[in-house]
């Protein structure tokens, strides 16, 4: 990745109220998202600059199938605990099989009349390069913004203040997970620094930066920062400091958060969100969670019980 940025102090995640605000909250995970399901297509896919002759593609190509069907294979082949040579013979022969394969299909496809472009070779494969880069990069990524007084990270993913911001720690350990993105700039990646990345940690940088941690400038606002590893639901390496309702957020769910959160070993500190007057800014204040529980749980027929007791007064004894 790139050159490490220290990090803020806290990091915030804000979350609509749901099921798995309650499992990142109690349960103390994160979900590590799959890059094809964020809100902007183009977050993580890099567009690939062809800028080597096409038999070098062919080379870079060759070399990205054939490490991830490797992969892949000998994950399978450990899964149902297939060893010894013969087995590692027989999956080197498959890949480079599947790569012989995939370049036949590719010089075929080339020699259609059909394409409207100078080089169809390529643009197959620099659209084959492309696929595989996203491939190689099979991680899931928790999205973090580094303030929580903003207002359109609240109306964005705070269900327009109806949720919460949860404020996190980062531990000595988890800061080589955390990455600073950038925003603005070319979504390229060069076929060259594509080539040598395995053995050029520079070119390796740059791929990486441009794959995975670069978005266009309308989203600068986010000042994100991601944490990155393997997707899917996964304990979390940092440490639930503060949780802050928004303006909107109901008395019912601040209940049901700072009661589920009650008992927890490291106690976590609770704030709600208030507009400064006159302005459009925001702040965080404390909140009085002794007033929230004189107030919740409640029981609506104790009202009805109430009234009937004075409506029909018991008769003294005679």
């Amino acid at each position: 990745m790139g050159e490490a940025a220290k990090p803020p102090k806290l990091l915030f995640k804000y979350r609509a109220f749901s099921p798995r605000l309650l499992d990142m909250l109690v349960a103390d995970e994160l979900y590590y998202s799959d890059p094809s399901d964020f809100n902007d297509p183009l977050d993580c896919r890099p567009s690939l600059d062809a800028d080597l002759p096409n038999d070098q593609l062919e080379l870079a190509l060759s070399r990205l199938r054939e490490q991830r069907v490797l992969a892949e294979m000998q994950a399978a082949a450990k899964s149902l605990k297939y060893r010894g040579p013969k087995t590692i013979d027989h999956i080197a022969r498959h890949s480079q099989k599947e790569v012989s394969r995939l370049l036949e299909d590719i010089r075929y496809h080339a020699t259609d009349p059909s394409y409207d472009v100078d080089d169809p070779l390529q643009w197959l494969l620099r659209q084959s390069l492309e696929e595989e880069l996203l491939r190689r990069y099979d991680r899931g990524i928790v999205s973090f913004g580094s303030r929580a007084t903003c207002p359109l990270m609240w109306s964005h993913y705070g269900d327009q203040h109806n949720g919460i911001c949860a404020a996190y720690s980062i531990p000595p350990e988890a800061e080589g997970n955390l990455h600073k993105v950038t925003y603005g700039g070319s979504r390229k990646v060069l076929a060259t620094d594509v080539a040598v990345m395995d053995n050029d940690s520079e070119a390796r940088r740059r791929v990486d930066d441009a794959v995975l941690l670069r978005k266009a400038a309308s989203w600068r606002y986010e000042r994100e920062w991601r944490l990155i590893g393997k997707r899917g639901v996964q304990d979390s390496p940092l440490e639930l400091e503060e949780v802050i309702f928004g303006i909107r957020c109901k008395s019912t769910v601040k209940f049901t958060i700072v009661q589920a959160l009650a008992n927890r070993e490291r106690p976590v500190r609770f704030f709600e969100m208030r507009e400064l007057s006159g302005t459009f800014r925001l702040k965080k204040y404390v909140l009085d969670t002794d007033e929230l529980a004189a107030s919740l749980p409640r029981r609506a027929r104790s009202i009805h019980e109430l009234l009937e007791i004075i409506e029909c007064p018991q008769k003294e004894p005679s």
